[in-house]
């Protein structure tokens, strides 16, 4: 409650934020990801916060056969993305004034370089190891640099309420193969040494993100 205070809007992030993290302590994971949300519920309601601007995810969906957008159902398939949809749950059922987003996979460089994300890890395998395992081929990933998720959230900071309270948008760019992710690091990174090497997994994960809402509702571009 003290952290909100003189403040007119919130982005939550906070989160034990992959599904291995989640899985080596569930509880502790449950613990941040659930049970930590309904302190900054309170937090925007005793500080009267203007607007909860919440940070879901993509894989929410779970798996699915079809282009999806925000009105597909979310059907999560693990714990960290079954959390992130009771979340959102927490937030309908209130009477706040909120924009849920629901990132794709965030790639690119940052400060504090995450490298369990599809692209990175595939770029740092490439460079370190000169050897790509590419995991689950078929499998669609949807992506999305950290620069434009930074412009995602800044868009939301900005939007009226007329066109995002209580909104939800998807967030993505490009809905790229794994193996077809492989093959461009290899191009871009122009080293006929690196290798390429498929990998069955049990992952079944797969889901082609459409987010056309926001583009056409708030008017993002990925850059």
């Amino acid at each position: 409650v003290e952290a909100g205070k003189e403040v007119d809007q919130l982005i939550h992030l906070a989160c034990i934020s992959n599904d291995p993290s989640f899985e080596l302590n569930p509880i502790l994971g449950k613990s941040i990801n659930y049970d930590a949300f309904f302190n900054v519920i309170e937090a925007v309601k005793k500080n009267k916060i203007k607007r909860l601007i919440y940070a879901s995810s993509a894989s929410s969906y779970g798996i699915k056969n079809c282009e999806v957008t925000e009105n597909v159902e979310q059907t999560p398939v693990t714990d960290y993305a079954k959390y992130k949809a009771e979340c959102e749950k927490v937030l309908r059922d209130s009477d706040l004034n909120y924009v849920v987003v629901r990132p794709a996979t965030v790639c690119g460089y940052a400060p504090r370089l995450r490298l369990d994300l599809v692209v990175n890890i595939l770029t740092i395998n490439a460079l370190v190891n000169k050897k790509i395992k590419i995991i689950g081929e078929s499998l669609l990933r949807p992506n999305i640099n950290i620069k434009d998720m930074v412009g995602v959230y800044e868009l939301l900071l900005k939007a009226p309420d007329s066109l995002a309270s209580r909104g939800v948008f998807n967030a993505g760019f490009e809905n790229l193969s794994v193996g077809k992710i492989a093959r461009l690091v290899k191009d871009v990174l122009s080293d006929e040494n690196i290798e390429l090497e498929n990998i069955n997994t049990d992952d079944t994960r797969s889901y082609h993100l459409n987010s056309d809402k926001i583009r056409n509702i708030l008017g993002f571009k990925p850059e």
